[in-house]
């Protein structure tokens, strides 16, 4: 059975413990807005945006987002295509996550399957490469990548597969089984197109089957396109060892893929915690409190300055009138989130006490 080699650095125990404190400020979030959907809609566009960007697609994230919405864009065939296919990748995961049972080979086949739906020849998706693959450096033709030959493709699926779902591999760390994945499927490469988006999509998979999807607010993909060449790089770090997948030491990479995991996570946690009051507010009600984006709005302006006037209030929400502000006051006052001092027109607004 395949045994991966790694070492669990300083480096890799920081990222970890960076990513387990922003998990918990997410997940326990005092209050998570009526609008928590907008942080996972705007996760789902960067995703599939970046996951495709990153593969040479040339939408914007703005024409992302319309694809997403129905509506018709301009551009390339193709492209619309792939951004469409992506899509449903993601809510296949979705029913994958949730599946009976381990992981399996078909389930790379059927993420495959989606991702390249009309993009290549029928006969070569959802299938594994019986052909020979080589990526070349552009312009130089300088060969870069070499995966294993086509006739080691299963053995080494089987293999990757068996060490997966093995008891003593499930208690390592769901962060690095998902990074792990994503390594050796990279590595195997094993169809003739569309492996990136696959195995990314996998990787994914290992963190919503493990319970570390965080709500699915965060997009790794985003990170891996803002900076491809240290993508690349940290992956070819450890291709560069040895030509046996077996034996080479993927600690480079778990490096890296850690510390982008930690950054999206922080990123994230920094803006749950704008929009969180006080932690005693779960206490208090029991339970964490939908708000509306307006009224999230307000309040984390009052939690940032101590208090707020309706003056300085009518600046946080300048697109609507006093009266609409007032209706949102009343209603955090009715909640018991926010209280009122004074009663004149100088009264300001605060943070209730638990």
């Amino acid at each position: 059975m395949y045994s991966p080699k790694y070492t669990v650095s300083n480096r890799i125990l920081k990222n970890i413990g960076s990513i387990e404190a922003s998990r918990e400020v997410i997940v326990n979030a005092p209050l998570v807005p009526s609008f928590a959907k907008q942080f996972q809609s705007d996760a789902f566009a960067r995703t599939i945006h970046h996951g495709t960007h990153i593969e040479g697609n040339d939408l914007t994230l703005y024409q992302t987002k319309k694809i997403l919405e129905g509506a018709e864009v301009y551009g390339r065939a193709r492209d619309i295509q792939e951004v469409i296919n992506y899509r449903n990748v993601m809510q296949l995961l979705d029913e994958l996550a949730v599946k009976r049972g381990g992981y399996e080979p078909e389930m790379l086949k059927d993420i495959h399957r989606v991702t390249v739906d009309r993009i290549i020849v029928p006969e070569k998706i959802g299938v594994f490469r019986s052909t020979e693959v080589v990526i070349k450096e552009e312009g130089t033709g300088k060969v870069i990548f070499q995966p294993p030959p086509s006739h080691e493709v299963p053995f080494l699926l089987d293999e990757f597969f068996e060490w997966l779902n093995d008891a003593s591999a499930r208690e390592i760390h769901p962060i690095i089984r998902s990074g792990i994945a994503h390594y050796i499927l990279v590595a195997i490469h094993p169809f003739v197109e569309g492996n990136g988006r696959t195995v990314r999509a996998f990787s994914t998979l290992v963190l919503m089957r493990e319970n570390y999807d965080t709500k699915k607010f965060f997009s790794l993909e985003e990170h891996f396109d803002e900076d491809p060449g240290a993508y690349y790089e940290a992956l070819g770090e450890v291709d560069r060892q040895s030509s046996n997948i077996g034996i080479r030491d993927i600690t480079p990479w778990l490096e890296y893929f850690t510390g982008v995991v930690a950054a999206e996570l922080e990123k994230i946690k920094d803006k749950v915690r704008k929009l969180s009051v006080d932690s005693r507010l779960k206490v208090k009600f029991g339970e964490q409190v939908a708000l509306t984006e307006r009224q999230m709005r307000l309040i984390e302006y009052i939690s940032d300055q101590g208090s707020g006037g309706m003056a300085e209030l009518k600046k946080v929400l300048s697109m609507v009138s006093e009266d609409t502000i007032l209706r949102e006051l009343r209603d955090l006052l009715s909640k018991g989130i926010i209280k009122k001092q004074g009663s004149t027109k100088a009264s300001k607004y605060v943070i209730a006490n638990k």
